[in-house]
């Protein structure tokens, strides 16, 4: 006679896919308390799972944290994508800047995962490309305004954007006027200049 398994485990195998279900766990850990509250166990407890079960999608902590930077990263690129389709050149990146700014303050500690210096990028190579995807799409916007031969306006305009995310997370930045109107006029005015230079 064949008996049935009722395990956690399986269960959670034949609902869905596994790997998906780890990084969500992880993401809402993420945004509830932090990188440091992240470990594969409390992962799994989350996914209702067994403790041995990301071990099958995941060699080690870093690696589960390097899968979500890359799906952070995928995120980010797809909403940039979307804002690179409309208006002209000069609005177009400002926009770019906007959506980058947006999403830094919207999903705070997935942005300073994506950026921590504690991921080894080499290590992953897909999320060494998705986030030189990422890269791409400003470099792209940057040189439709100006030639960008050396990759000093795109590194300028990045380090803008990635620069007043940071101010604003880490509160650094007395805002008088609405938020929003404030990322507008920088990246705005950003965005001009450089359609001056060019």
């Amino acid at each position: 006679m064949l008996s049935v398994s009722t395990s956690r485990e399986e269960r959670s195998y034949h609902h869905g896919d596994l790997r998906m279900a780890l990084l969500r766990a992880a993401a809402e850990l993420l945004a509830e308390q932090g990188e440091a509250a992240i470990s594969l166990r409390e992962v799994a407890r989350r996914a209702q799972v067994s403790h041995n079960a990301p071990y099958r999608h995941f060699t080690d902590r870093e690696a589960l944290l390097a899968a979500l930077a890359e799906q952070g990263f995928a995120e980010l690129l797809e909403r940039m994508q979307v804002v690179a389709r409309e208006g002209k050149a000069e609005a177009r990146l400002a926009a770019l800047g906007r959506c980058y700014v947006d999403f830094a303050l919207q999903r705070r500690g997935l942005f300073r995962l994506m950026f921590s210096g504690a991921l080894e990028r080499n290590r992953y190579p897909t999320l060494l490309t998705a986030a030189q995807a990422l890269h791409r799409q400003l470099e792209e916007a940057v040189a439709v305004l100006v030639a960008d031969v050396d990759g000093i306006a795109s590194l300028s305009a990045w380090s803008l954007v990635h620069g007043l995310a940071q101010l604003l997370l880490e509160g650094q930045v007395a805002v008088d006027e609405d938020r929003q109107v404030l990322i507008e006029r920088v990246t705005s005015e950003f965005a001009e200049g450089l359609l001056r230079r060019g």
